[in-house]
């Protein structure tokens, strides 16, 4: 699979060999949900917490007599049933993340990435920098190129021009190489990669 090479200006910058290892594969579904659904559990804080009967601030001690009141028997008030009371079985602190082999989250980050191949939203140019860190100077580039919505992927290291000036562009994201992630990826109308993301992803993937 072959594509064109863009510069920021939008002028064509040569051509790159796509990997059909990495990017010609036909996408699973079930690999994507569950990679997205490992990633999106291992994000949830886990910090919802209510009090159960042990820790509510009401007394224990029996409401009233066993026998004689014609009511029904009842000894503390910070059982369930009473307004105020602790709550059975609620939330507790804890992890929601579960696991998922690495081979499988490698599989399904190449399936994500030959699902942007497919639909045609990958787009590969030769670098992600500019001489200033304006952001209405990178927004005109991008009005040019017609990414609205888009992951943008650099090499080891985002150029700090650039990224200074992508941060404040709504519905733009850009990425390191070794952060590159499926949920990301399918969250953008748009996947950009630089030439040295691409040589990244192939090496990882050799």
């Amino acid at each position: 699979m072959e594509l064109k090479v863009l510069a920021l200006d939008g002028k064509e910058a040569g051509k790159v060999t796509l990997s059909k290892e990495i990017f010609g594969l036909e996408p699973r579904a079930d690999l994507i949900q569950r990679c997205i659904n490992w990633q999106l559990a291992r994000r949830q804080a886990g910090t919802h917490k209510t009090k159960d009967r042990g820790e509510v601030a009401r007394t224990g001690k029996k409401m009233y007599g066993q026998k004689g009141t014609g009511g029904a028997r009842h000894g503390s008030q910070r059982v369930n049933l009473f307004r105020g009371g602790g709550r059975s079985f609620g939330p507790v602190v804890r992890s929601h993340a579960t696991d998922l082999p690495k081979k499988v989250r490698a599989l399904a980050l190449r399936h994500a990435l030959s699902a942007k191949a497919k639909d045609g939203g990958l787009v590969i140019i030769d670098k992600a920098s500019v001489n200033e860190g304006k952001t209405k100077l990178l927004a005109g580039h991008f009005g040019k190129l017609g990414w609205s919505n888009a992951l943008i992927v650099d090499g080891q290291e985002i150029e700090q021009n650039f990224g200074r000036a992508a941060r404040n562009i709504p519905n733009i994201d850009v990425l390191p190489v070794q952060g590159i992630n499926v949920y990301d990826i399918l969250r953008r109308k748009t996947l950009v990669l630089t030439k040295a993301a691409l040589d990244a992803l192939e090496a990882r993937f050799k």
